[in-house]
Order: C-alpha cells, then structure tokens, then sequence
C-alpha cells in the first residue's frame, strides 16, 4: 500500500516536472467591449507566447470577463498552435526568413555566436521561448503585437534544414554542398 502512495507521488511530481519546462509569457491584456442591449459589456484579450526553449513555441489568443480567465485561455490555446523550430549548433535559425501575419512582416536573419536576440516587442519574446539566442530580426508594417508574433511563428514555420531540402531534391547533404 506504502509503496502505490509513493508511485502516486512520483507520477505526481513527473507531471509538475513536464509543466514547468513551459514558459508562458503574457505579452498583451486588452479590455475590450461589446455592446450589447443593455449596454456596454466588458471582457479582457490576453497575448500568450508559450515555448519550452528548446524549438518549440506557439502563440495564443484568449477571451474572458477576468483577466485570469483570459490568460489561462491564452495558454491553452497556444499549447494547442505550438511549431517545432529548426536550431542550428549556435542556437539560430539555419537561413534568412521573411514571414506575415496580417499587416505585419517579420524579417528573421542568422546572427554568429554571441550577437544575442536583437528584436523588439512580441518577436523577441517569440524568438526567447523557441530558444534562439542568436538572431536579428526587425518588424515591418504593424506595431500590432498579435500580427507581430503571429508573424514571426510563420517566418519560423517556413525554415528548412539542409537535409530537408536534401531529402526533398532526392540527393544527400554532400550533393548540396556540391551544387
């Protein structure tokens, strides 16, 4: 009986142990309306960036009356949208990308070692939580920091590896080189 107790406890702590490797960060609260009949009625959008720092992130959205609500929803919602990011050896990304997300453009370039995460506003807590640490990036268009990171999760969407574009051509990483 002793020992199914202390197997409860254990599984108990593994499971704490995969939630903490999640970070989340609230990038936007906003109150928000709605007129209604009766008037105006209230509630709050919460910006949630989730990622674990080891290429995965993902950004969600979430509505409520409370701002706790919100952001749980946010949470939720961004576990649900989480993309895999390719890292190279110096955690940055393996080439120039150029992504959109509404009115916003992001632009994502490789950094050597030690350069750091050069980005503002929701890019940069975006790029943080996939775990890169060497980056430049720069916001075109929008200030909007939804489109911003909706923005940058779909330049990082769009990176490929040199064996992915190897296996793609039906050749190996040496024939790439090569050509």
């Amino acid at each position: 009986m002793a020992e199914q107790q202390q197997q409860r406890r254990k599984k108990g702590n593994r499971a704490k142990e995969k939630d903490t490797e999640w970070q989340e960060r609230v990038v936007q609260i906003r109150r928000v309306t709605k007129v209604v009949k009766g008037g105006k009625k209230l509630s709050f959008r919460a910006i949630v960036i989730v990622g674990n720092e080891r290429g995965q992130v993902g950004v969600g959205v979430g509505k409520a009356a409370d701002v706790i609500g919100a952001v749980k929803k946010g949470v939720a919602d961004g576990r649900k949208n989480v993309i895999e990011v390719p890292l190279t050896k110096s955690y940055s990304v393996p080439h120039l990308v150029q992504g959109e997300g509404g009115g916003a453009k992001v632009l994502i370039r490789p950094a050597a070692p030690g350069t750091g995460v050069i980005a503002g506003g929701a890019v940069r807590t975006v790029l943080e939580l996939a775990g890169v640490r060497n980056i430049l990036a720069k916001q075109l268009g929008s200030s909007n920091p939804l489109n911003n990171a909706r923005a940058a999760v779909d330049a990082l969407t769009s990176l490929r590896t040199l064996s992915e574009v190897a296996r793609e051509r039906g050749i190996s990483v040496e024939q790439l080189y090569a050509s």
